[in-house]
C-alpha cells in the first residue's frame, strides 16, 4: 500500500527483510495505509461516538465503516504484488490473527447453540465490530510503509486529540458543548438521551466527542506520549515544536477534565514506561513540565486537582468501587458455566445482564479464557514490538518514538482492569491503530536495519528528512 522504506531510492540495490516483499515505487499522491488509517482517526475522535449512520440494519459509525472497508482493501492487497502491502509474519500480525481466530471460535459456539433473539443480534453486532477493529489494525501494520508515513499517522492522531482536548475544555469551563454542531443529517444518535457531560461531586466530568467522560480519560492518556514525543523531537526532524506543545497541553486538559480515576491511573502507568526509558535529564525536565501543568490546572480549574486526589483517599468507602466489586459472585457462577469459550461476544449487555467494569471479566464471561488470554497478548506483543524497534534502531527518534508506542500501549492493557475497554467505540479503535503501529514501526526498523550502506561511505537513511544531519 506505500512506497518504500525512506532514504531508500526506487529500484535501487538492497536487502529485502525475510518474509517482506518490497513495496511499490512511490507515487505522488498515493493513498496508502497510512491515508486509510489517517481517515478512520478522524472519523474516530472528530465525530461524537454515539452517532451511527441511518438506514443501515446495524448500528455502525462512520469510524466502523471506514474500518470494514479497510479490512477488505486489505485482503485484496495481500492478494497482489504491485499494492506494495508488506507480506509475511511480524509478531503483532500474528496476535492479530490469534485473536481474530479466536473471535470466530467463540462467535461460532455461542452461535451453534440456542441464544434468545436480543442476545443473537448483539453477538452478530459485536462480530461485525471485531472484524473492523482488526481490518484497522491490519491495515496499519502491514500498509504504513516507512517511518515517514507512520509519522503522518501519529501526527494525525495528536492533532485529533488536540482537537477533542478543545471540545472537552469546553464543556467542562464553559458547559458548552460543541458536539452538537458536529450533528450531520446522515448521521442518528444511538439514543434520545445522549449526554457528554456528568457530574461529580460540583465538577463537571466531560465525554468531549467519545461515549463517556472514563473513555475519554483513557483516549487522552493513550494520545498524550505521542505529543511528548512529537514536541521533544521536533527541533532534530526540523519542525517548530511549539505546534506539538500545544496539542500536547490541550490532551492533558482533556485528561484532567475527564475526572476520572482510570485516566489518572493510565496516566501513572505511562510516566512509570517513560522513566524507565528516558534518560535523567529528560526526567528532570518532565517533572518541571508537571510541575507547571499542575499550576495552569490551578489557575483554569480551581478544585479539580483536589477532586482528583479525592477519587483516591477514600477507595474502601467510594460507592463507584463498592459497585464494581459487588458483581463478582455474578462473574464467577457465568464463568463457570462457560469457561474456555464464553457465552458469545456482545451477549452480556446491559440494561439486561449486570455491568462488569472490568474487560478481563466481561471477556472471561463473553469469549472464555481463549478469548482473555488472546487479547491480553495482542497488547502484551505490541509492547513487546515496540521495545524490539528500540532496540534494532540506532536512530534517536526512532528509539524514542519505540518506547512511546509502549507506553500508549500499556493504557489498554492494564486500564482494562479498569472499565470494559471494548465497550467503548473510541479507545478500542485507538487502541488497535496504537498495535498496528507498533507492527509498522517494527517492520520499518527491521527494514532500515538491513539497508545497506551506499559505497561512497556515506552515511545511511534514516528516518530524519533528507538534508538534515543526524
Amino acid at each position: 500500500m506505500a512506497a518504500n522504506p525512506p532514504g531508500v531510492a526506487s529500484g535501487a540495490s538492497r536487502s529485502i527483510s525475510p518474509g517482506v516483499l518490497p513495496g511499490a515505487p512511490p507515487l505522488p499522491g498515493r493513498v496508502d495505509g497510512a491515508t486509510i488509517a489517517a481517515v478512520f482517526t478522524v472519523a474516530l475522535l472528530i465525530v461524537p461516538a454515539q452517532l451511527v449512520l441511518r438506514l443501515l440494519p446495524l448500528s455502525l459509525t462512520p469510524a466502523n465503516v471506514v474500518s470494514l472497508g479497510a479490512a477488505l482493501l486489505w485482503l485484496l492487497a495481500q492478494l497482489t504484488l504491485t499494492l506494495g502491502a508488506a507480506k509475511g509474519r511480524t509478531p503483532v500480525r500474528t496476535a492479530l490473527f490469534a485473536y481474530f481466530t479466536a473471535m470466530v471460535a467463540t462467535y461460532g459456539f455461542a452461535t451453534a447453540g440456542y441464544l434468545e433473539a436480543d442476545e443473537l443480534d448483539m453477538a452478530d453486532h459485536a462480530f461485525v465490530l471485531m472484524i473492523a477493529s482488526v481490518g484497522i489494525g491490519l491495515t496499519v501494520c502491514d500498509g504504513v510503509r516507512g517511518f515517514r508515513r507512520l509519522d503522518f499517522l501519529l501526527k494525525t492522531i495528536v492533532v485529533c486529540g488536540a482537537v477533542i482536548g478543545v471540545i472537552g475544555a469546553f464543556q467542562f469551563l464553559f458547559a458548552l458543548d460543541l458536539t452538537r454542531y458536529l450533528e450531520l443529517p446522515i448521521l442518528r444518535y444511538t439514543s434520545d438521551d445522549a449526554v457528554f457531560v456528568l457530574e461529580r461531586g460540583e465538577l463537571r466530568r466531560v465525554a468531549a466527542t467519545t461515549g463517556h467522560p472514563i473513555e475519554f480519560g483513557v483516549t487522552c492518556a493513550m494520545i498524550l506520549p505521542l505529543g511528548v514525543h512529537l514536541a521533544t523531537k521536533a527541533r532534530m526532524r526540523g519542525e517548530p515544536a511549539l505546534r506539538w506543545w500545544v496539542c500536547t497541553l490541550l490532551v492533558g486538559l482533556g485528561l484532567m477534565f475527564s475526572v476520572s480515576r482510570s485516566a489518572m491511573l493510565s496516566l501513572a502507568m505511562v510516566g512509570l514506561v517513560l522513566f524507565a526509558g528516558w534518560p535523567g535529564r529528560r526526567r528532570v525536565q518532565a517533572l518541571i513540565v508537571a510541575a507547571v501543568f499542575l499550576v495552569v490546572i490551578r489557575v483554569v480549574a480551581p478544585g479539580l486537582i483536589n477532586a482528583i486526589f479525592g477519587l483516591f483517599v477514600n477507595l474502601g468507602h467510594d460507592p463507584s468501587i463498592q459497585y464494581r466489586t459487588h458483581d463478582y459472585a455474578v462473574a464467577t457462577r457465568e464463568i463457570a458455566q462457560h469457561f474456555w469459550l464464553g457465552r458469545g461476544p456482545g451477549t452480556w449487555y446491559a440494561p439486561k445482564h449486570q455491568i462488569f467494569d472490568n474487560q478481563y471479566i466481561l471477556s472471561m464471561v463473553e469469549t472464555g479464557l481463549v478469548g482473555v488470554v488472546t487479547f491480553a497478548a495482542l497488547f502484551v506483543v505490541a509492547f513487546y514490538s515496540a521495545l524490539k524497534s528500540r532496540y534494532l534502531s540506532a536512530d534517536p527518534g526512532v528509539r524514542d518514538l519505540g518506547l512511546t508506542l509502549a507506553a500508549c500501549l500499556v493504557v489498554p492493557l492494564v486500564g482494562s482492569f479498569t472499565f470494559d475497554l471494548i465497550s467503548f467505540a473510541t479507545a478500542t479503535g485507538l487502541a488497535f491503530v496504537l498495535v498496528g503501529a507498533a507492527g509498522a514501526l517494527l517492520r520499518a526498523a527491521q527494514a532500515d536495519r538491513i539497508t545497506p550502506r551506499p559505497a561512497d561511505g556515506a552515511a545511511r537513511p534514516t528516518s530524519q528528512p533528507p538534508g538534515r544531519a543526524r
